[in-house]
């Protein structure tokens, strides 16, 4: 099955911004677009909304004047749902009720004819119970577009349960001949990306409700360190503190209060105080003209250690000795069996992030996962309070010998970036065996939908297959929730890998 013509009408119903996004794509893609909203006059005002970002278009050289007035004569407002009944796509776009999406595509039923393929825009509603609704659900279909439409590239197409398979190929094609990047996903809650990007957020509240650090050192660490565009809390307030509770409860609720999806209650906190981020002027952040932008914790300057041992290389980090050597710091290697590690000249020793904590040994400090340890400008470093003040001292002057800010943090298992990429591995594993998606487009849609530097499965890739279950074993170990248990799918992926190389 192929991609709409263009010369076929498409429709959307709801004229809000991600309507009128919707609308906005489809129309320079070349169909006739058709726009209704319940609310008189709505539909007209998108138009124009619609005209005037057509103009900035063709004002940025994207579009020339006769593009431009083409597909303005495209566009057409509809009084009624009636106007829609020889559109080829009707896209809704309205309130994420399942009550108002069902009555308005049952209503639409009756009106488009029988090859009219009917999508919803929901990001947090199940499609098949959408299209549960309907006499022929077969043609209706999950369009998820990522705000803004127009700008960004990511279009999930979910197949409900009842969905055709022709008809979710035509949607598929449809959006790639519309110039997205779609990919194909089962009925999940969440999808793909607001499934799998639910770590991201929880265990950087979980590493502040901890009182291990403060959201602008967790957000630098994300940042400087893991590779993020942004951090957690400055990314939340910007979506909308109450927007993204919404979608974690939403996702926690429909896998039956799974714990792995379970809530924040610092951001309860924070949307019942108001504080929604951007929108409001305050959040985790303060956003008023006066407001100062708190500072994220940076060491201050140490000795750096004249030499280091490194006994059994150190995985992930390996990039690191090459970095210290060309520091001036000479690096003595000794192949050990019992650990990947370096002893610095005080005895102590700094070990990558592995889910146990620097308590539970003599003289440890833990440093995080870096996405590359060359390109990073800041590194986290954990310890308890038995460590030595000598440890710590040469731990935090060598990485800032390297040239990397150095931020202490409390004594949290996983510390911050490795945790957090653990756990977003492990879901993504978890994703493909229940048959979601594929690992190709779980990679693509974290980094087109998220921003995120590397897909899990890339970073899976590159931390080696049983990092990710390791880390979370040993985290389950000293915080047996249920939350960092690893699934199934990533035991056997890990177990796997491990019988195929001593056989």
């Amino acid at each position: 099955m192929t991609a709409l013509d263009l010369s076929s009408p498409v429709a959307v119903v709801g004229t809000g911004t991600m309507g009128q996004g919707i609308a906005q794509v489809a129309l320079v893609a070349g169909h006739p677009v058709r726009l209704y909203d319940a609310v008189p006059g709505r539909a007209q005002e998108a138009a124009a909304a619609i005209g005037a970002r057509l103009d900035r278009l063709v004002a940025k050289d994207r579009l020339t004047g006769a593009e431009r007035d083409a597909a303005r004569d495209r566009l057409r407002p509809a009084a009624s749902l009636a106007e829609l009944a020889d559109c080829a796509l009707v896209v809704e776009a309205v309130v994420e009720r399942l009550d108002v999406k069902q009555e308005l595509f049952c209503e639409l039923e009756g009106i488009v004819d029988d090859d009219c393929l009917l999508a919803t825009n929901t990001s947090s509603l199940s499609v098949t119970a959408i299209g549960g609704a309907l006499r022929g659900p077969g043609r209706f279909v999950g369009l998820h577009f990522f705000n803004p439409a127009p700008l960004m590239p990511l279009v999930e197409v979910v197949s409900g349960f009842a969905t055709d398979v022709t008809s979710a190929t035509r949607a598929y094609e449809t959006a790639r001949v519309w110039g997205k990047t779609p990919v194909a996903c089962a009925d999940t809650p969440g999808f793909i990306v607001n499934r799998i990007a639910r770590p991201f957020y929880a265990e950087a509240f979980a590493v502040h409700e901890a009182q291990a650090a403060d959201p602008a050192t967790i957000d630098a660490v994300l940042r400087e360190s893991g590779g993020f565009r942004m951090g957690a809390f400055e990314l939340t307030d910007l979506i909308g503190q109450d927007v993204n509770e919404s979608v974690t409860h939403s996702v926690w609720q429909s896998f039956f209060q799974d714990v792995r999806f379970t809530p924040s209650l610092a951001q309860r906190r924070l949307v019942e105080s108001g504080r929604l981020g951007r929108k409001t002027g305050h959040g985790w952040y303060d956003y008023a003209e006066d407001g100062e932008r708190p500072e994220p914790h940076t060491a201050e300057k140490a000795q750096a250690p004249a030499y280091v041992i490194a006994e059994g290389g150190l995985g992930p980090a390996a990039e690191l000795l090459t970095l210290i050597r060309e520091a001036g710091i000479q690096v003595r290697e000794e192949d050990e069996d019992h650990g990947t590690r370096l002893v610095l000249p005080s005895g102590g020793q700094l070990v990558l992030a592995d889910g146990q904590t620097s308590a539970e040994f003599r003289d440890v400090v833990y440093f995080d996962l870096a996405l590359d340890y060359r390109r990073a400008t800041r590194v986290a470093l954990a310890a308890s309070q038995d460590t030595s003040p000598q440890t710590l001292s040469e731990a935090t002057g060598l990485f800032q010998a390297l040239g990397k800010d150095v931020s202490l943090i409390g004594d949290v298992p996983g510390m911050i970036v490795a945790r957090t990429v653990a756990r977003i591995v492990d879901l993504a594993h978890d994703a493909v065996a229940k048959g979601v998606a594929t690992e190709e487009d779980i990679d693509t849609a974290m980094r087109l939908g998220v921003n995120y530097p590397l897909g899990p499965f890339e970073w899976s890739r590159r931390l080696g297959r049983g990092w990710a279950y390791d880390l979370l074993d040993d985290l389950h170990l000293r915080d047996p929730c249920g939350r960092y248990a690893p699934s199934l799918a990533l035991y056997r992926h890990a177990y796997a890998t491990d019988k195929r190389e001593s056989d």
